[in-house]
């Protein structure tokens, strides 16, 4: 374990026997750092090593060419007490505290003295540089002494009080207050004669726990259990745009929310599959700094990842491919019906959507994805104007009133093709701009029943974009605070021939501003406003605003 322990120390141990002084650094661990060692002893022991180095050349990431292959490669031949890791490579940049050093000297020493016992061959020149090293280091020797006893010690209580010995249980649970501040909906009138929103605070939370098991520690089967009862607002706005990331309407009901399996297929390529709630962005990263799925950054559903990965989907199948460092490849298959036998459902005859992703990173700093999706009947994001949803207009025939009948009798089939161009760069360690742009080409391939009137088949022109900045550790580390503006998805051009079907009238913008304060490890609280003008794409509304205060507690 010393060994694994310090790679660079042989590298040090020539440069202190040339005569190389090494200033002494103070270490101080904390309980969190010895908890976080105790898991990477307890890794590193299930890895397979490959053991005694032989020949310098069994490491891949050492040449004749660094400043210290002569030191190792006189290591390796003359007492052999040099290992790597399981790929052969020796990571000889990997950073070194003086208790790493110690660990590794004090295995050389063990070598040499084997050596000394075994052959009689060690000359009296390096058994006193022996004897000054081992004098020099005699606090730090005693000190890993005592350090390895306490970490056996804590290892020893995690393994009596382990949840379990392949899984690990995470939580999550958001309290959060939100109210409409201003604004107004013309579509109101209708139902309470009144185009004014209801500017009525609402508390409530939500809540997630989450199993991660793993069997070989590579592959992941992940199962999450949720309830809550945050409201979305949109029943009251009359408006998708400007939905909160953490609405949870689920009366306090627990459900299963996801259940997959994630598993490797080689070196560079990553198969998931599951049953319940897979999404768009559990195949493709989403490319987003704020993206913290409603529990962390953005606090509303737009501001939190682009439109083209919200379509609905429930049993899926994804795979990434990673060319190299800079390419990376993924696509999936998202069925909502799957668990539905009857016809027009199914795994393959229901509902689906079709995502393909190339993220490429030609800089370290900046990632630039291309994504593509194909949807049958899935072209609704939840965002945007009313229009841009066109699904949520139906109402099925068994529940329709027909003296108050919804626009759209029965049900309406669409296809569409969404495209999306993204990326996100970090200009500084404290400044992250990103932004995308995206277009939906949507046809309904089936003439629907509006007003008793059947309509034929018609196409609409959906488009989106926003821009953000995500500022990392401001104010405190682990902090965030995000600025997101943009303008949600909104139908450009339409011929679907019904009155008040054609496109959206007028302009409407999405602007966020919120701060994520980190009080600790464990609880973020994160004040926000989110601003919507002419909400719906219609100018004779007010502009809305939302204001939100949530809580996060992480376990």
């Amino acid at each position: 374990m010393f060994k694994s322990l310090s790679k660079n120390a042989p590298i040090l141990l020539m440069a202190l026997v040339a005569g190389v002084y090494i200033n002494p650094v103070q270490a101080q661990t904390t309980t969190n750092e010895l908890m976080e060692q105790i898991e990477q002893y307890g890794q590193e022991g299930q890895k397979k090593t490959i053991g005694q180095v032989t020949n310098v050349n069994q490491l891949r990431d050492v040449s004749p060419t660094d400043w210290a292959y002569e030191a190792l490669r006189s290591l390796v031949d003359r007492y052999g007490c040099i290992s790597g890791f399981p790929n052969q490579t020796y990571r000889g940049n990997q950073p070194l505290s003086r208790y790493e050093f110690a660990a590794g000297l004090n295995s050389c020493l063990n070598q040499i003295e084997r050596l000394i016992a075994s052959q009689g061959s060690v000359g009296q020149e390096d058994l006193e540089k022996i004897s000054r090293l081992s004098q020099e280091f005699e606090a730090e020797l005693t000190g890993i002494a005592g350090r390895v006893d306490e970490l056996e010690s804590r290892t020893a209580l995690l393994e009596d009080s382990q949840f379990s010995t392949t899984t690990k249980l995470t939580g999550e649970a958001i309290f959060g207050v939100a109210s409409v501040i201003t604004g107004s909906n013309e579509e109101l009138v209708e139902d309470t004669g009144d185009d004014d929103i209801d500017e009525v605070p609402v508390f409530g939370y939500r809540t997630r726990l989450e199993l991660e098991t793993s069997f070989t520690g590579e592959d992941l089967l992940f199962t999450r259990l949720s309830t809550g009862n945050f409201p979305e607002f949109g029943e009251t706005t009359s408006t998708f745009q400007g939905e909160l990331s953490f609405g949870e309407p689920s009366d306090s009901d627990i459900v299963l929310e996801v259940l997959l399996y994630d598993f490797p297929l080689g070196d560079k390529t990553n198969i998931l599959i599951g049953p319940a709630g897979v999404a768009a962005d559990d195949i493709a990263d989403t490319v987003n700094a704020l993206d913290g799925d409603g529990g962390s950054g953005a606090i509303s559903a737009f501001g939190t990842r682009s439109p083209i990965y919200l379509p609905p989907g429930e049993a899926g199948l994804g795979i990434t491919h990673r060319f190299n460092d800079k390419i990376e490849f993924s696509a999936g298959y998202l069925a909502g019906e799957a668990s539905d036998p009857s016809d027009d459902a199914g795994l393959f005859d229901g509902t689906y959507s079709a995502i393909g992703q190339l993220l490429v990173t030609p800089i370290e700093s900046l990632d630039i994805a291309f994504t593509y999706t194909h949807s049958i009947g899935q072209s609704d994001t939840a965002t945007g104007s009313d229009l841009a949803n066109i699904r949520s207009f139906a109402t099925p025939e068994d529940q329709a009133n027909p003296l108050d009948p919804e626009v759209f009798i029965g049900d309406i089939g669409t296809v569409s093709d969404a495209y999306n161009l993204q990326f996100s760069w970090a200009l500084s360690d404290r400044i992250i701009l990103g932004g995308w742009g995206g277009y939906q080409a949507v046809s309904t391939f089936d003439s629907f029943v509006a007003d008793g009137v059947a309509v034929g088949q018609g196409t609409q022109d959906i488009f989106n974009w926003a821009a953000t900045l995500a500022f990392p550790d401001l104010g405190k580390e682990g902090s965030l605070g995000g600025i997101v503006v943009g303008m949600e998805p909104w139908v450009g051009s339409s011929t679907i021939d019904i009155e008040g079907f054609d496109e959206d009238n007028d302009t409407s913008f999405h602007a966020e501003v919120f701060y994520q304060y980190q009080l600790n490890d464990n609880i973020a609280i994160t004040p926000g406003v989110v601003y919507i003008s002419n909400p719906d794409n219609n100018s004779d509304n007010d502009d809305l605003v939302i204001g939100a205060l949530r809580t996060t507690f992480s376990f």
